[in-house]
């Protein structure tokens, strides 16, 4: 028997099946549905069944054992890098973007500055990331991610914040998504979800405002970022994920790679 399913892909916008040489899309109409041979892979890649937080944390756990090693005769209390090393690793605020560094506003969000500084950073990514991938979808949580991180610290270098670092800004957007969403959404499931998100927004604002050295402007950028961004891609009820998503998922690891080799060759 002949299998018809032969050179045939689902359409990363609507989600159809189709022909894996199409010009478009015979359902929706979506121009180069294959995305140059890369949409079935970059859409099981991005699928629900996969995760970026894993990968999220490795990298940002990979880069602090670097900072460690690099230095390792200056490191400080709590496992702190020296200023030296995680400056030249892609630190980022006021001064490296004065002085034309403007690719550390990427670089920083996975450079951390002492083992409390990234443990209680992964232990609240986790925490967030897992359902803001549920009501968003893969891709689009990597995009809030990423944007909510440069936002932050974009805030925060042009409000003079002399050096930073960090993935909390970050992680403030996924905060700020999970607010949309429940804003949104409405009913009882949404106002439940809104309701935790504000709870949490306000006791980690408050716990900024009361210890020293935590950057709140990249905190307040993060959240902004994590709020706008989720209303302009919008949660997996009211649209699926599609092609568009996995295309800005996809530009958004190739700034992230892009800024470490810009930072490495200057």
């Amino acid at each position: 028997m002949a299998d018809n399913n032969i050179g045939a892909i689902i359409c990363p916008n609507c989600g159809k099946l189709i022909s894996a040489s199409a010009a478009s899309c015979m359902h929706c109409g979506a121009k180069n549905p294959n995305l140059w041979g890369l949409g079935d892979f970059l859409r099981k890649f991005f699928g629900r069944q996969a995760s970026f937080i894993p990968a999220i944390v490795a990298a940002c756990s990979a880069l602090f054992g670097l900072s460690l090693l690099l230095d390792f005769r200056n490191i400080t209390g709590l496992l702190s890098p020296s200023f030296q090393v995680i400056r030249a690793l892609g630190m980022t605020g006021t001064v490296p973007v004065a002085t034309g560094r403007w690719w550390t506003v990427v670089t920083a969000v996975y450079l951390h500055g002492n083992l409390l500084h990234i443990a209680f950073n992964m232990m609240a990514l986790r925490q967030l990331g897992a359902p803001v991938e549920e009501l968003y979808g893969v891709s689009r949580t990597f995009v809030i991610y990423t944007f909510s991180g440069i936002l932050g610290f974009i805030v925060s270098a042009y409000t003079g914040t002399g050096y930073t670092l960090g993935a909390s800004g970050a992680i403030f957007g996924l905060l700020g998504a999970l607010l949309y969403y429940g804003k949104k959404r409405g009913g009882v499931f949404g106002q439940s979800i809104y309701r935790q998100s504000l709870q949490w927004a306000i006791a980690l604002f408050v716990f900024g405002f009361l210890f020293p050295g935590i950057d709140n402007f990249a905190h307040a950028g993060g959240f902004a970022g994590g709020y706008l961004s989720a209303g302009i891609l919008g949660f997996i009820e009211i649209k699926r994920e599609n092609r568009s998503h996995l295309i800005l998922a996809g530009c958004c690891i190739l700034v992230t790679v892009g800024a470490f080799l810009l930072n490495f060759l200057n």
